[in-house]
């Protein structure tokens, strides 16, 4: 059952301003990602399977501190998607469902070899429909990422680029197949980094989960998303059943008003993480 945000959560949301940027890709070092092709092109070759040939991109996984994030609901039974690096080692982590409320997360279970993490509440509304398949990903097909970057409402759309292996460094190590997505738009008034979206819904344009937002390279346009079969092999080791409902179709015209319907329902909801520093 939702409460009341205990003086902890409020004092951490009003005064921190807090920007969840612990996972950000320096491309200028550290990123080595492949340029996107000149054309976006709808639809095109099928996406190749993971190879240990596939470029890698480092990141580092700074200490875990108090911060927001994104998380959205799979099952009206209170299970949440979200990123590991966003919760992993957090004294308290609240999903906030309204000013002045949140849901207190009653379980934390992390990937031990992907960023992404399950939550647990009471119960999660609209849960979202995931596609885990990647038998039709298609190279230059579009995506729609929701979520709260830089703390507030926002979202992008891309298109996807190929595979590569996030290597993670830092308060984790993991290595890990994720997809590159090259930033085709983003909505009015969003402009910087990305920080925050990190745990939102990847979404393709029939409303479907294809994947989590787990990282960027702000400085080459680029979004990096967990696979569909690191978030089935999750789902599967903690035996957790993800139901839920596609969202509505979205397009490059209208997909700002759909996500600002998924978080209206709270689809898509604020991660709060208290850190060690917040005993």
């Amino acid at each position: 059952m939702f409460r009341l945000i205990p003086d902890w959560l409020l004092y951490i949301i009003v005064i921190a301003a807090v920007v969840f940027a612990l996972f950000r890709v320096d491309a200028g070092q550290r990123a080595n990602a492949p340029q996107a092709p000149p054309d976006a092109i709808e639809g095109g070759v099928y996406l190749p399977p993971p190879s240990e040939y596939d470029p890698a991109v480092l990141v580092e996984v700074g200490a875990a501190t108090s911060g927001l994030g994104s998380a959205f609901a799979i099952s009206e039974q209170g299970w949440w998607l979200t990123a590991r690096h966003v919760v992993d080692q957090c004294e308290r982590v609240g999903i906030i469902v309204a000013n002045g409320a949140a849901a207190p997360v009653q379980e934390v279970k992390v990937a031990l070899f992907a960023d992404l993490a399950l939550l647990k509440t009471n119960r999660a509304p609209t849960p979202l429909a995931l596609d885990t398949s990647e038998r039709q990903f298609q190279i230059n097909q579009r995506a729609y990422h929701v979520g709260f970057p830089q703390g507030r409402p926002g979202e992008a759309y891309s298109r996807l680029i190929g595979r590569q292996t996030l290597v993670a460094r830092g308060r984790y190590e993991t290595e890990e197949p994720v997809l590159a997505w090259a930033v085709m738009g983003r909505t009015s008034g969003l402009s910087g980094s990305l920080a925050g979206i990190s745990g939102g819904p990847t979404l393709s344009a029939n409303g479907q989960v294809i994947g989590v937002t787990i990282a960027e390279s702000a400085r080459r346009g680029r979004i990096y998303t967990a696979a569909p079969t690191s978030i089935q092999r999750l789902l599967r080791v903690e035996q957790v059943r993800a139901e839920g409902m596609p969202a509505t179709r979205l397009s490059p015209e209208d997909y700002g008003q759909q996500a600002d319907n998924l978080r209206r329902s709270l689809a898509v909801a604020q991660v709060v993480c208290v850190g060690p520093e917040g005993r």
